[in-house]
């Protein structure tokens, strides 16, 4: 059974830094994209970034580059997002999501499994 168990959220202040991390499990992830998202109180889920098992190639959404950024622990099937700089509009639940061919049709994220999300919030 695949799990994505992401952890590492909580309160920070505008300005300061938090790490995600979401242990994958459950199956080889070396042909997969790990992807990141994140979805505000009555918003639509969003995409920050992902990184390829294989080649680590990393994508990021425009609104996080340079401040965000996505590495993994191949040994501990583990994938983290490091928040740096971080802004009061960054508060959401953040998802981890995995996937061998990732897709966006009209507007809408497919990927294979998703984590339950863990809750960051940035005191203005």
């Amino acid at each position: 059974q695949v799990q994505l168990v992401e952890s590492g959220g909580g309160l920070v202040q505008a300005g300061g830094s938090l790490r995600l991390s979401c242990a994958a499990s459950g199956r080889t992830f070396s042909t997969y994209v790990m992807g990141w998202f994140f979805q505000a109180p009555g918003k639509e889920r969003e995409f920050v970034g992902s990184i390829s098992w294989g080649d680590s190639i990393t994508t990021y959404a425009d609104s996080v580059k340079g401040r965000f950024t996505i590495s993994k622990d191949y040994a501990k099937n583990t994938v983290y997002l490091q928040m740096n700089s971080l802004k009061f509009e960054d508060t959401a639940v953040y998802y981890c999501a995995a996937s061998k061919r990732p897709r966006r049709i009209d507007g809408s994220w497919y990927w294979d499994y998703w984590g339950q999300g863990t809750q960051v919030t940035v005191s203005s």
